[in-house]
């Protein structure tokens, strides 16, 4: 089991068609804050890679910068993929309540140096297969914006893959950060992953709720 997991509640009907529409415009404020965030991550994770190299650990503060932008733009994606309505915050805290999360545990006492020193190599099949889940991600995304702004709906057919791309996203995320050594699983379902957020406040519903029979 991957140690970064990844969870999202299904919002299927009632979606906030004006919110939607104008998606891309309300969401840039966040999309801002994460590209000067993701500045400073660059810089902490080249000098986190030379402690990891030299030492075998993670610095605690830079392990906790790290994660923090990782759960901060969790939200942000998921927030402008359509995924949620619910307006995510500037914060990197943990938000059990939040809609789409992602649970990233503490760094380990010591990790492979040889690993991290060779991380841009072994990175390079993680990064292919990023850019065809990124695809997925903008054809989903585009399509589900039509569909939602005509019909107020997300289908669970539109959802479904674009969870999983997510999810994918999130942990390659997790490994170009130096914040786990394994390997995003190329495809996992996220019931099989939601029961390890039942520490926190709230679990979210991961499945959208049977048909009604008849």
């Amino acid at each position: 089991m991957h140690p970064v997991a990844y969870s999202a509640q299904y919002e299927g009907e009632g979606r906030n068609r004006l919110t939607v529409f104008f998606r891309l415009l309300v969401a840039i404020p966040w999309l801002l804050f994460a590209s000067l965030w993701g500045i400073a991550v660059f810089f902490a994770v080249i000098v986190a890679w030379f402690a990891l190299v030299f030492t075998g650990r993670y610095p605690q503060s830079l392990y906790d910068f790290n994660a923090s932008f990782l759960r901060f733009i969790n939200r942000v994606n998921g927030f402008t993929w359509l995924m949620t309505d619910e307006w995510p915050s500037f914060a990197g805290e943990e938000e059990y309540d939040y809609p789409v999360r992602v649970l990233i545990p503490g760094p380990k006492d010591e990790y492979s140096r040889a690993k991290v020193l060779f991380r841009i190599i072994l990175f390079i099949p993680v990064y292919i297969l990023l850019f065809v889940m990124n695809v997925i991600l903008e054809v989903v995304g585009i399509v589900a914006w039509f569909v939602i702004v005509f019909t107020g709906s997300f289908p669970d057919g539109l959802y479904k893959p674009m969870r999983a791309a997510a999810a994918f996203s999130v942990k390659a995320s997790a490994y170009g950060l130096l914040l786990t050594e394994d390997f995003p699983p190329f495809w996992m379902d996220e019931p099989e992953e939601a029961p390890r957020f039942e520490s926190g406040k709230a679990v979210p519903e991961v499945m959208p709720p049977p048909a009604p029979a008849g």
